[in-house]
């Protein structure tokens, strides 16, 4: 894995922990609803977590084709780097 996506995953797992009362692993396979029995109230607080963590924005749109603990690293990592690039054009 690369240093972003250990860095996202580590901050899903924290934030599982810590506002979620998640007490046990958290791995890319899980099932975001299923193995986290994460409801509406728990994905938008997992959602505005990371939105603050790493100062992006995730839509309704995004959440479409997450599933998994995994998907959502991928998605966070994508809305990170496409966010630097823009944020570097911008400055150029």
């Amino acid at each position: 894995m690369a240093e972003l996506e250990l860095e996202v995953l580590a901050e899903i797992r924290r934030i599982a922990a810590e506002e979620l009362e998640w007490k046990g692993e958290v791995e890319s396979g899980l099932d975001l609803v299923r193995d986290l029995q994460l409801d509406s109230l728990g994905l938008t607080v997992l959602a505005v977590g990371l939105e603050n963590r790493f100062r992006i924005r995730l839509s309704e749109e995004d959440a479409q084709g997450v599933r998994t603990v995994g998907d959502l690293v991928k998605l966070v990592e994508r809305r990170v780097l496409s966010t630097s690039r823009v944020a570097t054009e911008v400055r150029s």
